[in-house]
């Protein structure tokens, strides 16, 4: 278990930085919106570049942000359940609801956007706006991301099993929305 633990912070200390990334990228996607504004109003200059970098850019923050958010538990839940048992009990639906619903739903995701990758990839993909830009790069966010998130998801199946053995402390940190 103490190397299942090694691996789940190794796996925690990565999508902690690829997160800071995102931040970093929000500011980016945020200046380049500016910039575009600026340009068209300013210097009735604008193309359709501009706006595509910046869906690319906020395709990465919600794809690449997921593990993030995921390792921060600060991710969407039903709380009719959740919200009305036992810590111990959390724990029990954390991992199997990891294992038996994100785990397959996440590899099946990479299983079916990789082959869409590639295509795009060999063909050279170029979008069909005027002055658009090449589309596997934003195709590939996507494996990539699910990747990620599969990553977090199995560090977080060995920390919720940890817990359920009495091998770590964990917090499921539940707030009961306000009502």
């Amino acid at each position: 278990m103490a190397a299942l633990l090694r691996l789940s912070g190794l796996i925690d200390k990565m999508n902690e930085r690829i997160g800071h990334l995102c931040d970093y990228l929000i500011l980016i996607v945020c200046l380049i919106s500016a910039g575009n504004a600026i340009m068209r109003y300013v210097f009735s200059f604008s193309t359709n570049a501009f706006l595509e970098i910046q869906w690319y850019l906020f395709g990465a923050v919600v794809l690449f942000g997921a593990s993030y958010t995921l390792k921060r538990n600060e991710h969407v839940r039903v709380d009719v359940v959740y919200s009305i048992v036992s810590e111990r009990k959390r724990l029990w639906i954390d991992a199997l609801g990891m294992l038996f619903f994100l785990l397959p739903v996440t590899i099946f995701m990479i299983f079916l956007s990789v082959p869409i990758f590639l295509t795009s990839f060999r063909s050279g993909e170029v979008s069909m706006n005027a002055g658009g830009l090449t589309l596997w790069p934003a195709k590939i966010l996507i494996p990539i991301g699910f990747f990620l998130l599969t990553l977090q998801a199995i560090s977080e199946f060995i920390k919720r099993s940890a817990a359920l053995m009495g091998v770590i402390e964990l917090e499921t940190k539940y707030e009961k929305p306000l009502q």
